[in-house]
């Protein structure tokens, strides 16, 4: 199945680039909600059927936890989210969407040039698993970096978490089950805080711009300081 594990890492790299380009919650939720069916799949995809036969129940284990927690659970949830609070799009990301979509190409380019420069290829699975990683990784940590609204953060966390997993499937880690239910814990525990937290940020500020919450911690000190000089 190397075939078809090479055109899921493909399809990988697509969806960040949609990921990057896209405003609308819902368009975004659904994608990452896709990336976490394609984690689900990798597992057995890259499993050599040929040479090993049926994979074991520990694959089969890491495969279902991950495509219903990341393909189902974790996006029901920010759905849930969106829908309580109202947010339809991204209106001003602090970098354009098509901006965005031209820094995910270029972390794509550094991804395959990095993965190159690691000479790790005898321990990988296929050669895409490295530098799709890689790009997750990347991608996800700029989106945490390159939006205002918390929703669209919140999903960058999740990109970046998907990343991880391709990281461990592709270099078939000897203790992957463990490191990914750990992972998938705080991965749950935190989408689930920070879903709550959504809400209440909505309620109390009507609006989910992180970035005018922080424009209104400046002004709180702002004022104390000028009750303080006077």
């Amino acid at each position: 199945m190397t075939s078809l594990s090479e055109i899921l890492l493909a399809l990988f790299l697509l969806t960040n680039l949609m990921l990057a380009g896209t405003g609308l919650m819902r368009s975004a939720i659904r994608l990452v909600a896709v990336q976490g069916w394609f984690v689900g799949l990798l597992p057995l995809l890259l499993w050599n059927w040929s040479a090993a036969g049926a994979p074991g129940a520990r694959v089969w284990l890491v495969a279902l936890v991950n495509a219903l927690v990341k393909g189902a659970a974790l996006p029901a949830l920010l759905s849930y989210a969106v829908r309580k609070v109202d947010a339809k799009r991204e209106l001003e990301p602090l970098v354009s969407f098509r901006a965005s979509q031209v820094v995910v190409f270029f972390l794509i380019a550094a991804s395959f040039a990095l993965g190159k420069a690691l000479h790790i290829h005898e321990a990988v699975a296929s050669e895409l698993a490295i530098p799709v990683a890689f790009t997750c990784m990347g991608t996800g940590l700029f989106l945490v970096c390159a939006r205002r609204k918390a929703i669209t953060q919140v999903l960058g966390f999740l990109v970046f978490e998907n990343g991880i997993a391709v990281f461990g499937s592709g270099i078939l880690l000897e203790y992957e089950l463990v490191v990914e239910l750990g992972i998938l814990l705080d991965v749950f525990v935190l989408v689930f805080v920070l879903g709550i937290a959504i809400h209440q940020i909505s309620r109390t500020f009507s609006s989910l711009d992180t970035d005018k919450m922080n424009k209104l911690g400046d002004t709180h000190l702002l004022h104390a300081r000028r009750a303080v000089e006077s």
